[in-house]
Parts: structure tokens; C-alpha cells; sequence
């Protein structure tokens, strides 16, 4: 009897330890095997599973070779931006499939299968799971899904409406006056200046942010970003790590307390900020009017209409939201801008003519931003060369199909904008080259296939960016004020270097040699 009950524990252990390594070995060996025999069968290209790693090694491998040196002043910069995508597309077609770990990936460059898969009828599609490092930054409208997110959605999107945006324009103007003062003070007696303008343009947009969601309160809010932008390099630094792990995150090395303490600070500060405008508003102190008001306001409302609101732990996130979005995509955009006008003299001058006759003597407001024909078109044909977010990622969670194409559940999906936008058979054998007039009809009329409206740098569908109005508004602004003030070309220090991380940036800065006008 004493026996059978040593061997009865020591074979329960046994059996459990089985069981998993059984799981473990049909989730990374066999289940890729007959995923791949079963997409291959399709008619899918691409590469083969490899154990455990999959393309990840491969991608590593490119990726440090393309990001290693600088490119010439071209425009065709696919190669060393997204090196991995281009050999796939190159190699094995428009549709492709590669392997992340032991998760199938397709690549799919057609416009009329990406915009079936953003608009989503049936609910299959979301994002992929997120590393938990990117949640340390934001739980925000970016991450959610379902029906929490088509809430925060109805609740947010009444602040980023675009006529109580033209209300903040004169908020956006000082702003960008302030910086074009610092800029001035910096000229030499000659009247030039070498300027980053990278850095810059992260400074002016954190700025702008604070004071158009807090309003009043902008000077926390600058106090925040600036912990803000630590933790996230923080975050960069560990998923770009070779040893990182899951759950490493909680071991208690110095910079985990430190991204730990960062986030418990942000998260504080930002709880008595919403305190405080909330008491402001319901004391008829404020009116509300910064994105924040706008926000603690129509949550109230639909809490009132429709008893369903964000909580105070919602709230927080989505300010943190604001700062990750609003400061990240508007300072790309805004540098990859000047760059390009750096590089095309005749461009910059027929945008700075247009901004003389629109604007005159005052800064840019409303009425003024809406005539401002080319100096759109060059926002927008910037937005096709460099967009701030260079692909979009989906997962499938249930079997379906798009197309003709049968997705099996657990297919990650990645939609490559970067390289649609430059596809010949829409954009035309000058795909690659700066060319602001085809935006000159309207971005509708922009495709040389008309059928195909395959523009979508702020994405498209249910989930397009809720702030892309507000973006383009800034851009427009401080593009407009900086014209007024300068010319600009590229110093002779500027190495072209576009590469990823979040967004597309300036690997080695965006050095920029102004001369001021006046």
C-alpha cells in the first residue's frame, strides 16, 4: 500500500509535466507544421517555420545591416526603414507569409483587402497582443477593444471635433511662437542657424499638447511629458533587449523600479490634475474648453443619458494617451516636412508665397489654415512618403475569410502603408518621387487608379486615428509661422537616416541650417 502511494505522487507530477511538455511541444512544432501545409495549400508564398524563432532572427539580422548606415537623399527608403517587409513583398509577391515566433504572419499589400479587414463587419479582426510594456505607457483608445473601446470612442470623440479644434488654434500659434523666438535668439550675427529640429519639434509638440489638454494646468503637463518621454525610453530599451522575457518586467532590477516609480508618478500627478478641472468645471470656475474639459464634460453627459461612463483610472489613461499620440505623430510629420522642403527649394517657395498671401501680417487662424491649398498637398505627399506609422498590425480571432482568402484563427496580418503608397500600380511609375501636385484635386483624386483610394496614413474605418484633424491643424500652423520667418536647407551635417521606433524618426537628427528672412 505504501507503495502504490509513493508511486501515485511520484507519477502525478510525472503526468502533469507530460501534459505540458506535450502542449508546449504541439504549440511550437507540430501546430506551425500544419498551419504552414495547410496555408501553402492555399497557394501562399512565403518563407518556412523554423523552430521557435520563426523570421525573427532574419528580421534582426536585416534590420541591423539596413539601420547601420545612411542612406543618399532619396525618397525610396523602404529598403532601409522596413527591410524585412520589402525582401517578402520583393521575393515572394503582394501577399506573403512569414513567421514571428511560431505565429503565421501574412503581409497584404492590397488596398481593397486591407480596408475589408479595418472595417471589420464581422468582428474578426483586432490587435494583436500587446507587449505589457506598451500598457506601462497607455491603456488608452489605441489599445481597447469591443465595447469598451466604442465607448471611450463615443465619449472622446466630441473634443476632437473639428470646430472646437479651430478654437485652439491661437493656443497651437503661441506655442509655435514661442519656439520660432528661441530660434531667432539662436541666429548668428551672419543670419544663420543650425537647428535639430527633431528634438525641436518634440518640445513643440509636448507643448502643445499640455496647453490644449489642460489648458491652465499646461505647466504639469509639460512636468509630465517630460517623465513621460523617460518611461518611454525605458519601454524602447527593454523590448529591444535580447534577454527580455515575459514577466521580467517584475523583477525588481533598477530600471523596472525606475519604469515602476515613473509610471506611479505620471499616474498621481495626472489623478490631481482631473481633480482639479473637474472642481473647476462643476464650480463654474472654467468653462472646459481644453481637451481635458471637453472630456470630463461628455463623460458626464452619457453617464446622465446613457448610465455608462469612464471611470477616473479611464480617464488618466487616456490623458496618457494624449501625450503618446498627439506629441509622437505631429513631431514626425512636422520634421519629415522640413526635411523634404530642405531638399526641394522650389517647393518651399511656393508654399512660403502661398502662406505670405493667406496670412499676411497675422498669425495663421481658421479661415486662414482652410485656403492654404499647397501647403496641404505638401503635408499630404509627406504623409505618403514618410508616415509617422509605417504599417498596421491585426490578428484574426476567429476563422474567416477576406477575399478569396481563408484566414485561419491566430493569423497575424500586417498592412504595410508605407509600401502601398509607394505601389506603382496606384501611385504611377513616379511612386517614389516627391510630387505634391497630385494631391491637387483632392486627396480622393490623388491614386492614378482611381477605384483603389488607397491614402490612409491616420489608418481607415471604424478605428481611423481620432486625431488626425488635430494634427494636420498643428502642422499647418506651425509650418505656416515657420515659412513667415525662415528659409531652409539641410546642413551639410544632416545624414539621411529615416528608421522606426514607434514612429518613423530621424536616426541621426534632422540638422537644418535656417536663415532668417526678416
Amino acid at each position: 500500500m505504501a507503495n502504490l502511494v509513493f508511486l501515485s505522487l511520484f507519477m502525478f507530477p510525472l503526468l502533469i509535466f507530460s501534459y505540458f511538455l506535450l502542449k508546449f511541444s504541439y504549440s511550437i512544432l507540430l501546430k506551425p507544421k500544419l498551419l504552414e501545409k495547410r496555408l501553402k495549400q492555399q497557394g501562399f508564398k512565403g518563407t518556412h517555420y523554423k523552430l521557435l524563432l520563426g523570421d525573427l532572427k532574419d528580421v534582426g539580422k536585416q534590420m541591423d545591416e539596413a539601420w547601420s548606415k545612411p542612406i543618399g537623399l532619396t525618397h525610396d527608403i523602404v529598403p532601409r526603414v522596413d527591410p524585412f517587409t520589402h525582401y517578402m513583398v520583393e521575393k515572394y509577391g503582394k501577399i506573403s507569409l512569414s513567421w514571428l515566433g511560431a505565429s503565421p504572419r501574412l503581409i497584404i499589400m492590397d488596398p481593397t483587402l486591407i480596408k475589408e479587414v479595418l472595417l471589420n463587419k464581422q468582428g474578426h479582426f483586432h490587435l494583436p497582443p500587446l507587449n505589457p510594456l506598451i500598457l506601462i505607457l497607455t491603456k488608452g483608445l489605441t489599445t481597447l477593444q469591443g465595447e469598451k473601446w466604442a465607448m471611450h470612442r463615443k465619449i472622446i470623440n466630441p473634443a476632437f471635433h473639428l470646430e472646437k479644434l479651430k478654437g485652439m488654434i491661437p493656443t497651437i500659434a503661441e506655442s509655435c511662437a514661442f519656439m520660432i523666438e528661441k530660434w531667432m535668439n539662436s541666429i548668428s550675427h551672419e543670419g544663420t542657424s543650425e537647428i535639430d529640429i527633431w528634438p525641436a519639434f518634440q518640445d513643440l509638440t509636448g507643448d502643445i499638447i499640455s496647453r490644449t489638454a489642460f489648458g491652465s494646468g499646461y505647466e504639469d503637463g509639460k512636468n509630465i511629458l517630460e517623465l513621460q518621454k523617460e518611461l518611454q525610453q525605458l519601454v524602447i530599451e527593454a523590448m529591444g533587449m535580447l534577454y527580455y522575457i515575459p514577466g521580467f518586467r517584475f523583477v525588481p532590477t533598477k530600471k523596472n523600479r525606475r519604469r515602476k516609480e515613473l509610471d506611479r508618478r505620471i499616474t498621481s500627478m495626472l489623478k490631481r490634475i482631473v481633480d482639479t478641472k473637474d472642481n473647476m468645471i462643476s464650480t463654474g470656475q472654467t468653462r472646459g474648453d481644453d481637451l481635458l474639459g471637453l472630456l470630463l464634460q461628455t463623460n458626464k453627459e452619457n453617464n446622465s443619458l446613457n448610465n455608462s461612463h469612464m471611470t477616473m483610472e479611464d480617464i488618466i489613461e487616456e490623458c496618457k494617451q494624449f501625450y503618446l499620440a498627439g506629441h509622437e505623430t505631429t513631431s514626425s510629420l512636422l520634421t519629415w516636412t522640413l526635411i523634404v522642403l530642405a531638399i526641394h527649394q522650389d517647393w518651399q517657395e511656393k508654399a512660403r508665397q502661398e502662406v505670405l498671401h493667406v496670412c499676411k501680417e497675422k498669425n495663421p487662424d481658421a479661415e486662414a489654415i482652410s485656403h492654404l491649398k499647397i501647403v496641404t498637398m505638401i503635408l499630404n505627399e509627406v504623409l505618403r512618403l514618410y508616415p509617422p506609422v509605417i504599417a498596421l498590425y491585426k490578428r484574426a480571432y476567429k476563422e474567416c475569410r477576406i477575399g478569396d482568402l481563408s484566414i485561419p484563427e491566430g493569423m497575424d496580418l500586417t498592412l504595410p502603408i508605407m509600401l502601398i503608397n509607394r505601389n506603382t500600380e496606384l501611385w504611377g511609375e513616379d511612386a517614389e518621387e516627391f510630387k505634391p501636385e497630385r494631391f491637387a484635386e483632392g486627396i480622393s483624386n490623388a491614386c492614378k487608379d482611381q477605384t483603389q483610394m488607397a491614402f490612409m496614413p491616420f489608418g481607415w474605418g471604424p478605428r481611423t486615428c481620432i486625431g488626425q484633424n488635430f494634427s494636420m491643424i498643428e502642422a499647418k500652423v506651425a509650418i505656416s509661422m515657420i515659412l513667415k520667418q525662415f528659409s531652409f536647407k539641410l546642413s551639410p551635417t544632416y545624414a539621411h537616416a529615416p528608421y522606426t521606433v514607434m514612429t518613423l524618426q530621424p536616426q541621426h537628427g534632422a540638422q537644418i541650417m535656417f536663415h532668417r528672412l526678416n
